[in-house]
């Protein structure tokens, strides 16, 4: 006991693959155990022992382990061998001389010496030459009684009584003395002879003669041999020693004392089996040795009158070498390599078999000798209230085990003790057998007992054993499962007989039982479930109906329901009970059957969670999931067992779990689920292993054939035609109108209702099926009774008689159909035998009739009395029959009533698991994609719930690892289903994405430290919910973020929470800088709070009076300092999201994923019969926010950034790339479109936005031609004029980049009328202006032809109206010339206030805005002035009539010049009249040809004339006007004078002439000046010089009145200048003739031409 206690407090490292529990305690309390120790008796194990065995349980089941030294570490000797042995010889002959039996031995003994040297020396001889010792019998043995052999053996010896007699020393004694003798002469212990060793101390343990302590002493002596190495492997006759060890202590016989003493000797004896085993020569022992050691540790587990610790001892004894001896399989399936089959059949066909059997009943199990000397001293009384002694209770084992020689063990033991020096002999030559070491049949045999033991309706074992043998059982699947699985005998065993009993004792309500059960099926699974399909099967659909709870989810509050959607509400396993209409028996009821082991039921909740706990270490097998998918799930016979594991754990992952089970069993569900997940993922980046596994496309069909076939038999349940049809046309019925098509599908599946099925098939309009599916029966060589029993399983007779009769007589046609069975006179006979049959089955058990009115076999051979042909059956063959009936009802099994239901069951699974294949170990990953489509929604609703409910902390990173998991293997697979559950469901807790708007009406701005924050709804909200934050979190940094390819629905709830935090100022709108636009506006706060402005002493007084302000202002209360940290807390959180990341993958995703976001956006978008209004919030003001103030309501459209910050991100989406334009371009064309034509409901900031989005798109889809610019143009130009001028700046930016390249488009624009209604429409407004000039000047000067007939005119007046805009500033430019405005008294008071700053700098932007006005106002003339150059190709272009083409083109370019000479400003005035003149002596102005052209004088001059004239066109600009006078009326001099030889082929050059003078008349007397008076008459004296000289002015002869050109001339030009005819008429002086030439010169056209220019543009340099 001292080593038990020593070990227990040693706790080293278990061994390799061993679950280490930590050590063990052992106490005792006052007189509980035995004081076991003695002087003596400490056991140094051969090897300090790791007794760590992970299914030894103590009383209370608690684990036990006493872990020690590994056993490759040896004790080492500091002691002389020899000088050790001898003292032990010494220690045992001491404590035998102290007995009374030896107290008066020799001398010799003492002194180690013998009586005789000589014949001790040839003893010793012989032993070592293997010759026939001396002595050959005890005296025992040869029938003496035990004072007559004490007597000889006395006088044998020659030593000397008390009484003077002469006594020789015992042979036990001599022994030792003898061993003593030949050790002086060692000097190598090892090579002394093992035998010779060994023999002395086991003859003592064999003797029946010494007590307890003596044979205590020599196990002590034995064992320490082997702890210190004195026996090793090089020793001689090694395999002979342990032969002789093992029997002798399987055979140790001892007197009883009292029972500490002699339970020490029993552990004394397994410790040194343990150390046999594990020892040196261990693997030299036979399968007879092994057996026998084996049987005497078992018979020790068993015995029930041992104490508790001894049999505590012995079954860890046992566990350990059975860890040992199952070990022994690995190194015997090397030895065999693939001839492991023909190993087992040779180890079964041994002539002499072992047979194992160890002592259960509690009677002794090793028989002591009837000796009345010897009666024991020591009595204990049994549980009968009989009494047996100490002995009878722990005697030796004595095993009759066959040898060849046909001897016993139990025979040698009675021999001579010195035979056991002499190797085992053949009877018929003597030699020497080689011992074989033990194998398969002593592993097969004690395996054969274990599973025995298991049984679970025997009364001879009780649970204490079977617990007993379920942990060493479980030890040796442990070790050797996997090569028990490859021995054929050996996989039997665990198929058959091990399986059966362990699903029988799983049903048990002994905790102990179930939960050693329990753990050895999940480890006979982990280790063996390649050979036991059909049998997992059963035992997970058995945990399965027994775990899965059939109540609904409970509804918790603040938990949607929608969420834990997905959890299945029952297993698929869990079929319709049958009917029960046919009489012949009463269906059991449910809990009858559950305790049958026929259903599962309800069990206690600890019985529930070791069941859990057992799926959970199943589940803990990487590939367990997927091999149960595969195996089960994919085959259409088997049941989902997958789906239903998944499911039953997502289930039990509730926490309203624990009220029917434990509070233990969620977190076990959980923790099993999340494994489950993980392994999936683990397996994610590893490369597909296909080769030897089936193809998974293969898989996918059957599976969904499955799902048609069971579809189609819950069809058929309920109406059997239509489920038929409903088969054949998903095609797994062939031809419904073939009966044999049609029975051999309803024959080979099991998933029609058998009820419904015999109930269809005994229909008369069925008898061709009937007939069918009778031919698919074989019925040769079976009584009728078994005949009708196999046909009857197939499905159930009908309650009606003529149904019945239907049946029966189709079945006698298909049994005599062959030839007729011996005794059988014909169908007729088989008919109404049949039908007595029937008959007698249901007389028989049918629960109402009562036992002794019940058919007696006479009474049913009476009744068949001459139906035989006339003649009646063999009695024998009736009663044959009879009995059959009688103890086995015939009946569907799942009916059975009696205790052979389990039985019966497992009979007929025995059957299919011969033609049911191996189960299929999957360590590939390529099922994983389907598997996880099987099963995902119950794992993510669990996740979601539990995400609800959790109150512990350590439970959120779990569930965090499961969605990033689940979402990636979803995304990795292609499951978008999944994935955007996972999206909604992490969305919902957020509560960011509900459907609502969030109420923005009370967002306050807080300006603190420099930084400002807006506090809402939303993000107080969300800062104040842990789980709304960790969801966000968990969505956008984890789920989301390189999956986005593969959400589909998801993007529906992400573009809410987009959209809810935008608009409340939780994320920027990133996008716009992309298409070069401004951050998209938000809505201003209602309220804004500057902090800063409260001093730092303010109390609870005035934060009182400030709150009471604000109600009584109506302004929102401000925020509170929880409020503000939430809000802090909301923004920490959405920046660590990293959205804008997000939205930059998003908008990287191929075409297919892109569609799926603009559906979603677009789902948030108005529809066409609503206003484009979202959510009505107050308009943006339009002036500046004043701290701690708040703006008044306005009226109309209400601005929503949300609705524009889809516009844009749609936009940026589909213009990304020509495929995504192609994808998604006319989902965004439409969505624009909608918003432009809602135009009087949409606020005029979105408006703008969706006009430039659209304009985007329709300059990115100029090739696919998505949207005509003629729509769009006109859409815009229908806006009305407010709206346009506020959104003219977008629109305009629009327009600008779709005509900014040349192309198609560009020209489609400029020649659409509504292009130039909407240009003129904004291009007085000042903020674009610039912009609409910048964009005609680009049209213009465009070197490709942009200004053609169609835009003509538009450009035209374009550009007049930009050269009016400058000339209506003019005004303002005269008062500011020099000394026109001296300051006023006031002003210079201003100045000298504080406002002369602000003055300045305001009158300083007004004349740089005037001075931009006035620029392009003279550039519009002078682009004016270059259409010029395009009228002659226009003309050419329009094929117009010459009329009708100088109306169209040179009359708008005339009169917006003339209409600008006139401007009130004088550079725009100099500008338009230099351009004006070059216009006019223009090369292709003028024509012989035509004569519109002379309209210059009628349309342009003239006016120009008689406007400049007016007295309020002069005021404009007094001093300008004048020269402006002068200079047109010169050009209209010189440009008469240029086209005047022109002028004179046409009729109305006088009428010209004449009005030319008019206006010289008119200015003359404007009283201009006599300067300008000069100029204008040089320029007349020019005109009339040319005339005279060329003949157009001559003076008339005297008398001549037909003159009137000259008579009107000099008639005006008397009147304003009278000497002028003078000066003209009279010989010209040089001068005179000199500007003659000049002005003949001047007629050149080119030259005019070229002048005009120069003139044009030194006066636009100096301009």
């Amino acid at each position: 006991m001292a080593l038990e206690q020593n070990q227990t407090a040693t706790a080293l490292p278990p061994k390799e693959n061993a679950t280490q529990y930590g050590p063990v305690q052992l106490s005792f309390a006052s007189g509980s155990a035995p004081d076991l120790a003695q002087k003596n008796t400490e056991i140094p194990s051969s090897t300090t022992r790791i007794r760590t065995d992970v299914n030894q349980r103590n009383g209370l089941g608690q684990q036990t382990n006493i872990p020690t030294m590994p056993r490759e570490e040896t004790i080492s000797v500091a002691v002389d061998a020899v000088a050790l042995i001898t003292t032990e010889c010494i220690t045992v002959t001491s404590a035998m001389r102290k007995h009374a039996r030896w107290a008066h031995s020799s001398v010799s003994a003492i002194l180690g010496g013998s009586p005789s040297p000589s014949k001790s020396r040839e003893t010793i001889r012989q032993f070592r030459n293997h010759e026939e010792p001396t002595v050959h019998m005890e005296m025992s043995s040869m029938g003496m009684g035990s004072a007559q052999s004490d007597f000889l053996l006395g006088s044998r010896w020659g030593l000397r009584g008390k009484k003077g007699k002469s006594l020789q020393d015992d042979p036990l004694i001599a022994a030792f003395a003898r061993l003593r003798n030949d050790l002086r002469h060692c000097t190598d212990i090892k090579t002394f002879d093992i035998p010779a060793l060994l023999h002395p101390f086991l003859q003592v343990i064999r003797s029946s003669s010494t007590s307890a302590s003596i044979t205590s002493l020599a196990l002590v002596a034995v064992t320490k041999f082997f702890a210190y190495s004195l026996i090793s492997r090089e020793s001689p006759r090694l395999a002979l020693g342990m032969q002789m060890l093992s029997a002798a202590i399987t055979h140790c016989r001892f007197e009883a004392s009292d029972s500490a003493a002699d339970e020490t000797v029993l552990l004394r004896i397994l410790t040194l089996m343990e150390d046999i085993l594990s020892g040196p020569g261990g693997e030299l022992l036979g399968d007879e040795s092994v057996c026998e050691m084996m049987e005497t540790g078992l018979s020790m587990c068993c015995q029930v009158r041992l104490s508790e610790l001894l049999r505590r001892s012995a079954e860890m004894s046992m566990s350990s070498m059975c860890q040992v001896v199952f070990e022994r399989l690995k190194t015997l399936e090397v030895e065999a390599g693939d001839n492991v089959e023909a190993m087992d059949a040779e180890s079964r066909d041994s002539p002499n078999p072992l047979k194992l059997a160890p002592s259960v009943d509690g009677t002794s199990v090793m028989p002591y000798p009837t000796n009345k000397e010897l009666k024991p001293t020591t009595e204990v009384d049994d549980k009968d209230g009989t009494h047996g002694s100490t002995e009878e209770n722990l005697g030796s084992a004595s095993l009759d085990l066959p040898r060849k020689d046909g001897g016993s063990v139990a025979q040698k033991a009675s021999a001579s003790a010195l035979e056991l020096l002499q190797p085992p002999t053949t009877p018929d030559t003597g030699e020497p057998i080689s011992i074989k070491p033990y194998g398969l049949p002593s592993i097969r045999e004690l395996f054969r007992v274990l599973v025995d033991l298991l049984q679970p309706h025997s009364k001879q074992h009780g649970d204490g054993m079977r617990v007993m043998a379920l942990r060493i059982i479980d030890v040796a699947l442990e070790v050797a499962g996997s090569s028990i699985a490859r021995h054929p005998s050996l996989a039997m065993l665990a198929k058959d007989d091990l399986c059966r009993h362990l699903f029988q004792l799983v049903r048990s309500d002994n905790m102990t039982v179930l939960n050693e059960s329990l753990r050895v099926a999940g480890t006979l699974l982990h280790t063996c479930r390649g050979v036991l399909k059909l049998q997992q099967e059963l035992f997970l659909s058995y945990l399965v109906a027994c775990l899965h709870p059939r109540v609904e989810i409970p509804t918790e509050p603040g938990i949607d329901p929608t969420l834990y959607e997905g959890i299945p509400e029952a297993p698929k396993l869990v079929r319709p009970p049958a009917s029960s209409n046919s009489g012949r028996a009463t269906p059991v009821p449910v809990k009858d059957r559950q305790k049958l082991g026929m259903e599962g039921g309800s069990r206690k909740p600890d019985a529930r969670e070791a069941m859990v706990e057992s799926i959970g270490a199943l589940s803990r097998i990487p590939s367990y999931l997927v091999e149960l998918f595969v195996n089960y799930d994919c085959e259409v016979d088997r049941a989902d067992l997958c789906e239903d594991m998944i499911g039953l754990l997502a289930r039990n992952a509730f926490p309203d779990a624990a009220t029917w089970s434990t509070t233990n069993v969620p977190a076990l569900c959980l923790d099993a689920l999340l494994g489950y997940v993980e392994f999936i993922a683990y397996r994610l980046p590893l490369n597909p292993q296909r080769e030897g596994y089936p193809d998974p496309q293969s898989l996918r069909n059957q599976r969904a054939r499955k799902k048609i076939i069971i579809r189609g038999a819950a069809k058929f349940n309920e109406h059997p035609r239509s489920g038929i049809a409903y088969l054949a046309s998903q095609g797994i019925i062939t031809n419904p109108e073939d009966a044999h098509a049609v029975a051999t599908f309803l024959r080979g599946t099991t998933r029609i209702s058998k009820s419904v099925l015999g109930d269809f098939l005994s229909k008369k309009a069925n008898d061709q099926l009937l007939r069918a599916f009778m031919a698919l029966f074989n019925f040769n060589n079976k009584r009728v009774d078994e005949a009708l029993r196999e046909l009857l399983n197939s499905f159930r007779l009908p309650g009606e008689a003529p149904l019945i009769e239907r049946i029966v007589e189709e079945f006698s046609e298909k049994y005599c159909a062959g030839a007729t069975p011996e005794g059988i006179a014909g169908k007729d006979a088989v008919h109404v035998l049949a039908y007595a049959i029937i008959i007698l089955n249901t007389d028989q058990h049918n629960p109402s009739v009562k036992d002794e009115k019940r058919m007696t076999y006479t009474d049913f051979a009476r009744n068949l009395r001459g139906v035989n042909g006339g003649g009646n059956f063999e009695p024998e063959y009736l009663q044959e029959i009879y009995d059959s009936i009688r103890t086995n009802e015939i009946i569907l099994p799942e009916e059975h009533n009696t205790a052979r239901a389990f039985q019966y069951a497992w009979d007929e699974l025995l059957l299919k698991t011969q033609n049911t294949g191996d189960l299929i170990l999957c360590d590939t990953n390529i099922f994983d994609a389907d598997m996880f489509q099987a099963t995902w929604r119950p794992i993510v609703a669990t996740l979601s719930y539990v995400f609800m409910s959790a109150s512990e902390d350590v439970v959120f990173p779990r569930i965090n690892t499961g969605f990033l998991q689940c979402a990636q293997i979803a995304a990795t697979y292609g499951v978008t289903e999944a994935l955007d559950r996972i999206v909604y469901c992490l969305s919902s807790i957020s509560t960011i994405a509900q459907d609502s708007p969030w109420n923005t009406a009370l967002n306050t701005k807080v300006q603190r430290d420099k930084e400002s924050v807006m506090v809402s709804e939303l993000a107080v909200k969300l800062g104040g919910n842990f789980r709304a934050k960790l969801a966000t979190y968990m969505l956008f940094q984890n789920v989301i973020p390189g999956k986005v390819t593969e959400i589909r629905d998801g993007w529906k709830l992400i573009v809410q929470i987009w959209l809810n935090l935008f608009a409340n100022s939780l994320i920027s709108p990133s996008l716009s800088r992309r298409l070069s636009l401004e951050p998209i506006p938000l809505q201003p706060p209602t309220h804004v709070i500057d902090r800063a402005e409260k001093p730092a002493d303010s109390g609870f007084i005035s934060s009182f009076l400030s709150t009471i302000s604000s109600y009584t202002a109506d302004d929102p209360p401000e925020p509170s300092e929880e409020e503000l940290e939430y809000t802090m807390m909301t923004v920490d959180c959405v920046s660590n999201c990293c959205i804008e990341d997000l939205l930059l993958e998003a908008t990287q995703m191929p075409p297919r994923a892109t569609k799926d976001l603009v559906l979603a956006l677009l789902e948030q978008l108005p529809q066409d019969s609503s206003p484009a209004v979202i959510v009505v919030k107050p308009e943006r003001p339009s002036t500046p926010i004043k701290p701690n103030g708040h703006r008044p309501d306005s009226r109309g459209p209400q601005y929503d950034p949300s609705l524009v910050y889809v516009l844009e991100l749609i936009t940026v989406l589909a213009i990304r790339d020509e495929s995504t334009l192609a994808a998604v371009g006319e989902l965004a064309v439409d969505a624009l479109q909608n918003v432009v034509r809602n135009a009087a409901y949409t606020h005029f900031m979105a408006l703008s936005r969706a006009v430039f989005y659209l304009l985007l798109l329709l300059q990115k889809s100029a090739v696919q031609s998505l949207v005509r610019a003629p729509v769009v143009l006109h859409m815009i130009s229908s806006f009305s004029q407010p709206k346009l001028e506020k959104s003219a700046a977008l629109i305009l930016k629009g327009l600008i980049v779709c005509i900014k390249e040349s192309g198609t488009l560009r020209n489609e624009i400029i020649n659409t009328p509504d292009f130039w209604s909407t240009i003129e429409r904004i291009h007085t407004i000042p903020a674009v202006s610039a912009g609409v000039f910048s964009l005609l000047k680009a049209i213009v000067e465009d070197r490709a032809p942009a200004v053609t007939a169609d835009n003509y005119e538009f450009v035209i007046g374009l550009l007049n109206s930009f050269a009016n805009a400058g000339g209506a500033a003019a005004p303002s430019q005269i008062q500011r010339e020099p000394n026109s405005r001296r300051p006023q008294p006031q002003d210079q008071a201003r100045n000298r206030s504080g406002l002369r700053f602000s003055l300045r700098k305001s009158s300083t932007d007004e004349v740089r805005r005037e001075n931009e006005v006035f620029l392009r106002g003279e550039e519009a003339v002078h682009l004016v002035y270059q259409l010029t150059s395009r009228v002659p190709a226009l003309i050419e272009q329009s094929h117009l009539e010459r009329n009708d083409a100088w109306i169209a083109y040179w009359s708008p370019i005339f009169e917006c010049l003339r209409l600008q000479c006139e401007s009130p400003h004088r550079g725009i005035r100099r500008r338009a009249f230099s351009c004006l003149q070059g216009a006019l002596q223009s090369a292709e102005l003028a024509s012989t040809d035509h004569q519109e052209w002379t309209a210059i004088f009628s349309e342009v001059l003239f006016p120009l004339i008689e406007r400049l004239l007016k007295p309020e066109v002069y005021q404009a600009d007094p001093k300008g006007m004048s020269e402006t006078r002068v200079a047109v009326t010169k050009l209209l001099c010189k440009i008469f004078l240029h086209y005047l030889v022109t002028l004179a082929e046409w009729e109305s050059m006088e009428g010209t002439w004449f009005r030319i003078l008019d206006c010289v008349d008119r200015l003359m007397n404007s009283g201009q000046g006599s300067g300008v008076e000069e100029e204008i008459s040089e320029s007349l004296k020019n005109i009339l010089y040319f005339m005279k000289s060329d003949g157009y002015l001559v003076q008339p002869a005297a008398g001549e009145k037909d003159a009137p050109l000259w008579h009107e001339t000099w008639k005006w030009v008397d009147r304003f200048l009278p000497d002028m005819r003078k000066e003209i008429f009279h010989d010209r002086t040089p001068l005179q003739q000199k500007q003659q030439q000049r002005l003949k010169q001047e007629r050149v056209p080119t030259e005019q031409v070229e002048e005009g220019k120069q003139v044009a543009g030194t006066e636009t340099e100096e301009s």
